[in-house]
């Protein structure tokens, strides 16, 4: 019995060396999981079609599609920057959920600092295996942000640069480039890093010397990325004469996957504001002629933008463009079933018919208006719509004959349709393409108020946006000044039509209102209005009605809804 509790602490014993044992155990089988883990993963990075060279989607998908950040001609670069932003971030998301997207970020994340060794040491094994690593783990989405801040923390960027030099090694330079591409697709602040570190000569340089095709393809994905990051960094590209070697690229490479990748790097660097320098980059406008007879929708669809780019500028741009002979197949793209392929078209075309009015009467000519009304008649983007009301008033603007070629093709009856019941932004270009119209002759402007133009204008009136209450302002009146015209004449027996058909749409009460608005040239406008075609009236003055309203100051869609309006003594 005296040995019972002896016995006893000696059991215990042994079960506390059981479970320590057993407790080793299980973290050697962890660490043996993961370090197996880990050779998979890299071993499945250096495979070629794992994506590290020769696989286009797990390369294109990480493409910057770039950012133009600046305001773009008149009203419209709003809407395609961030048409174009949403791109690139669909392009960069589909990427990182398409490569290694089942495993686990902070897994790789543990064992940084070991690869960070075994990529600084002397033994080209343990670089490559190493740099597969981080590609790997810049591949991961992690909420569509890779852990692009965790590697450069640990200060290892200029090794991958320098193994881009390693001519002897090619999938080293290859997975070296991966991993620099992605960076390269992070925020501006990763861009600067990259550029203060001397990247771009290295690219331009390995771009122009390497045989490797994979190799090529993943350096045109990392210029891209930089130019396409701001219009400083597309200069830098550009200076250190990465245009010739891709131009030479696209002009030879029989492979699809470098024809989008260069075309997508091409429209970035030809794009952004302030404008490039079209005489640095003229060399590429062949190149993009062939390139809009592609096949590949997404290659007609770069070519497109950068086709858009380089006709926003002068006259003589536009020019050049028209010398190009591509408006034919532009205006062909129109029919295309996809609106991500119309958009760059119309746009390019777009800035044509912003040109003079020889610009204009050519495309014009090459039968662009039936194309239009066909994108107005049929169901598309609202960025798609807005583009072609865009056009439109452009070619509104032009001479009577232009004026008369757009009746002609039918536009104005959907056109004022969208005046009457579409979305606001939509009602906006279209009230600029009406307005221009009434510029024109007496007929035109006879015909576009007999469309139903003149409710559609007056209910613009109530736009918060002044330049649109100022043109639709100017609409009217050169409406009003017709059926002054035509009453005098005595074509009607019931005096202006044109000024009851306003005073019946509330146009009277809006421009009553108009008086005290905050904008001289529209306040100025609507005294006019009134004081010349309801002349009648006894219109209380500026200073009467602001004592009617308390003397506040009230914006201007607040003041419509006001019970207590002075009176208009006047009726029809």
């Amino acid at each position: 019995m005296s040995h019972g509790p002896g016995v006893t602490r000696v059991v215990d014993s042994e079960k506390n060396t059981m479970i320590h044992n057993a407790g080793v155990d299980v973290i050697m089988r962890l660490i043996n999981y993961t370090l197996s883990f880990l050779k998979q993963l890299v071993a499945m990075s250096l495979r070629p079609d794992s994506g590290s060279g020769s696989s286009l989607e797990t390369r294109k998908k990480n493409y910057k599609i770039g950012i133009d950040a600046e305001e773009g001609r008149r009203r419209r670069e709003e809407d395609l920057v961030g048409i174009r932003k949403n791109k690139r971030e669909d392009t960069l998301n589909k990427k990182r959920n398409q490569t290694h997207a089942a495993h686990s970020c902070d897994t790789l994340l543990e064992v940084i600092p070991a690869m960070v060794q075994r990529l600084c040491s002397q033994y080209p094994a343990a670089q490559l295996e190493a740099t597969a690593y981080f590609k790997t783990l810049l591949s991961l989405d992690r909420h569509h942000h890779p852990p692009i801040d965790d590697i450069l923390k640990e200060g290892i960027l200029p090794c991958f640069l320098e193994f881009l030099s390693r001519d002897d090694a090619p999938q080293l330079q290859l997975e070296a480039l991966w991993v620099l591409t992605n960076v390269s697709s992070g925020t501006s602040q990763h861009v600067r890093l990259l550029v203060q570190l001397g990247l771009v000569p290295s690219l331009v340089n390995l771009l122009t010397s390497t045989n490797n095709d994979d190799i090529k393809e993943e350096t045109v994905s990392a210029l891209g990325n930089i130019a396409g990051d701001s219009p400083s960094c597309r200069d830098l590209v550009l200076n250190h004469g990465a245009l010739f070697p891709l131009l030479h690229q696209l002009e030879t490479s029989s492979r699809l996957s470098m024809l989008k990748l260069a075309t997508c790097c091409l429209s970035n660097l030809v794009r952004g504001k302030p404008p490039v320098n079209f005489e640095q980059v003229k060399s590429a406008l062949p190149v993009l002629h062939g390139l809009i007879h592609s096949t590949d929708e997404e290659v007609v669809t770069d070519a497109c933008w950068a086709l858009s780019s380089l006709s926003g500028g002068s006259i003589n741009n536009i020019q050049a463009i028209i010398e190009l002979g591509v408006s034919p197949k532009l205006i062909e793209i129109l029919q295309c079933s996809s609106d991500t392929v119309i958009l760059p078209a119309l746009q390019t075309l777009g800035n044509i018919v912003y040109g003079d009015d020889a610009q204009t009467q050519h495309v014009i000519d090459m039968q662009l208006l039936p194309r239009l009304h066909h994108l107005l008649t049929h169901a598309h983007r609202k960025s798609v719509i807005k583009e072609a009301c865009w056009t439109i008033s452009n070619i509104t603007a032009g001479n009577i004959a232009q004026i008369q070629a757009v009746i002609n093709a039918n536009i104005i009856p959907p056109l004022v349709d969208f005046l009457l019941h579409a979305e606001l932004e939509i009602k906006e270009e279209v009230a600029w393409a009406i307005c221009n119209m009434t510029r024109g002759s007496r007929e035109h402007i006879r015909y576009v108020a007999a469309q139903g133009c003149i409710n559609g204008l007056c209910k613009l009136l109530t736009c918060p946006d002044p330049n649109v209450v100022a043109v639709c302002l100017e609409g009217l009146e050169n409406i009003l000044v017709v059926g002054e015209a035509d009453k005098e004449m005595g074509l009607h027996d019931r005096g202006n039509i044109f000024a009851q058909r306003i005073d019946e749409c509330g146009g009277w009460d809006k421009f009553d209102i108009l008086q005290i608005h905050e904008n001289n040239d529209i306040s100025e406008r609507a005294v006019r209005i009134l004081k010349t075609f309801w002349p009648e009236n006894d219109l209380e003055d500026v200073t009467h009605f602001q004592n009617a309203t308390d003397g506040s100051q009230q914006d201007f869609s607040s003041s419509l809804n006001q019970p207590h309006l002075p009176p208009r003594g006047f009726h029809f």
